[in-house]
């Protein structure tokens, strides 16, 4: 999804033009940590807004800077993209020679099929597990919708792996915006305490060891900023 700002010129190969990117709290903000990973992987200079989620000044932050009202939000030159997925691909378009598309057709089908299962599904795993960098629990109870959103995950990231361990650590070797859509999950996963066998839980913990993502986790740990129904006990809203 793609606004222009008619103030600004883009330059398309992206080395002229500044990137801004809108995020909402580290600790939290799942989607804002993808298309930051991206950029961060990319080695692309961007300046940040940080919005605090469900504070007095967040809807102002978000109606100046997100026109769908939500993070993340990011602006290039006189273009604005938004949502995780859609901001992935833009830069994927801004840097083809990255490969953040397989470059095979086939692999390239599936890198995007579950890059997009990632954004639409999982919904029992993001309701029952909270994204939250700073928590470790072991004792939180899961339904077998949960079990099945693991499940589906662990299929995923072992067949990926065992295709693709000779070319690379992650899912098809080199780094993808499929690797960025899934990243949230290995955070969520040691915070719950959800290990997984072989090549899938090898791959989870290559995630995590990323300086980027070490970097993220960092900055959501040191936030001051709390909101109750992402934090123990997970109270209702």
């Amino acid at each position: 999804m793609i606004s222009r700002r008619p103030e600004r010129s883009i330059n398309i190969r992206g080395d002229s033009a500044s990137f801004l990117l809108v995020i909402g709290n580290k600790r939290y903000s799942s989607w804002s940590l993808r298309p930051w990973l991206l950029l961060k992987r990319l080695g692309v200079a961007f300046e940040e807004i940080l919005v605090p989620l469900r504070t007095p000044e967040a809807e102002d932050l978000k109606r100046r800077n997100c026109p769908s009202g939500r993070v993340p939000t990011l602006h290039h030159g006189n273009v604005i993209v938004w949502e995780s997925l859609a901001i992935c691909e833009y830069l994927a378009d801004l840097f083809p020679d990255r490969l953040l598309r397989p470059a095979d057709p086939g692999k390239r089908a599936e890198a995007r099929s579950i890059a997009c299962e990632m954004h639409a599904g999982f919904t029992a795993l993001r309701s029952n597990m909270p994204c939250n960098v700073a928590i470790s629990m072991t004792d939180k109870s899961r339904n077998k919708d949960v079990d099945r959103d693991i499940a589906r995950i662990e299929a995923i990231w072992t067949k990926c792996r065992e295709a693709h361990s000779q070319s690379g650590p992650f899912l098809f070797g080199h780094f993808t915006i499929a690797d960025a859509m899934f990243a949230p999950v290995a955070i969520r996963f040691r915070a719950y305490g959800v290990e997984l066998p072989g090549r899938a839980g090898e791959y989870g913990k290559t995630m995590l060891a990323l300086p980027a993502m070490q970097e993220w986790i960092e900055a959501g740990r040191n936030e001051t900023w709390r909101v109750t129904v992402y934090e123990p006990p997970f109270e209702a809203a």
